[in-house]
């Protein structure tokens, strides 16, 4: 079969092995700082509406969403989403959590080249994670290399978009730094250790999503390539 076999597992594994100790790192991270009052007292939502007005973005709203860890930012909104989780939480993981949302809205707000292009691979990207294996598939079992090297051309838009997200999601980490810092928000040493090991946690799984999807681009090439190598 085109996936269930040793020299897929050979790439994937590591990677597979890479992103469930990235879950359990982020959910350990998120559990023990969630536990953790923060010393302003304010929970989730309120960082983020005192956060959206020291900023002046006025347009963003804030929900609440249910879910855990559903947390994300609707650019075409304008809308903060919090879990409950973290609304509602005066936890340092909360308000760590809420920064690193707003941190999107300000990129989408001053127009974030990143943040641009990451939101211009999308429509590719949907599209190429379907498309792309089906190319190589039919390519392979029709020995059309031209045409599953296509799908390989394809499937890269994944690790290509995987990689664009990496630098939107750490600046969106560092001005959760700045912000909560210069709002006040953290004061003590423990808060500042708190918000990092979180927001560390979080950039792991982009890290982790980025080695996923080269492993996986390097096996559709290594298997179109070893196809072509026997013709």
């Amino acid at each position: 079969m085109l996936y269930l076999n040793s020299t897929y597992l050979m790439y994937m594994l590591p990677a597979f092995l890479l992103m469930m100790l990235t879950q359990w790192y982020v959910n350990s991270s998120y559990k023990k700082w969630s536990q953790v009052a923060a010393q302003s007292g304010l929970a989730g939502a309120q960082v983020a509406q005192r956060l959206i007005s020291i900023g002046g973005l006025y347009q963003v709203k804030v929900e609440t969403v249910r879910g855990n860890l559903t947390d994300h930012y609707d650019p075409k909104t304008k809308t903060l989403r919090l879990s409950m989780g973290v609304a509602q939480s005066p936890s340092v993981a909360a308000l760590a959590i809420s920064a690193h949302e707003l941190g999107h809205a300000m990129q989408d707000h001053e127009n974030y080249v990143p943040l641009r292009l990451r939101a211009a691979l999308v429509p590719a990207v949907n599209i190429g994670s379907y498309l792309g294996w089906i190319l190589i598939f039919i390519g392979l079992m029709l020995r059309m290399t031209n045409l599953a090297w296509l799908g390989v051309l394809v499937f890269a838009g994944g690790a290509v978009f995987a990689l664009a997200t990496l630098p939107v999601e750490l600046n969106a980490s560092a001005r959760a730094r700045q912000l909560l810092t210069s709002a006040g928000i953290i004061v003590s040493e423990e808060e500042q250790r708190g918000v990092n090991r979180v927001l560390n946690a979080a950039a792991l799984t982009y890290v982790a999503g980025l080695v996923t999807a080269i492993m996986q681009l390097l096996y559709f090439v290594s298997l179109v390539g070893g196809s072509s190598r026997r013709r």
